[in-house]
């Protein structure tokens, strides 16, 4: 990653140009890694698949009249809305 003879990092090089351990080159893999652009977007769609179903999912519930209610014990649970008056 640098030149042979001068010793010198090269532009673009970053923290790959530091003098490191092998414990910290293992540690943080990402800094010395280069982006793939394929993993990265495939990652980018399962994450946005994953937020919209969550999106489509509450405001199916939310049409059809159940909100999230905090129960005694404190776990969270979908309940059908009620009317005070039925």
């Amino acid at each position: 990653m640098t030149s042979e003879g001068n010793k010198q990092p090269l532009p673009g090089e970053g923290i790959r140009s530091l003098r490191a351990s092998t414990f910290f080159k293992v540690t943080n893999f990402e800094l010395y890694a280069k982006p793939n652009l394929i993993v990265m977007g495939i990652g980018l769609l399962a994450f946005t698949g994953c937020t919209c179903y969550i999106a489509y999912m509450r405001n199916k519930y939310e049409k059809l009249g159940y909100y999230s209610a905090v129960k005694e014990d404190g776990t969270e649970a979908f309940v059908k809305r009620t009317s005070k008056w039925d």
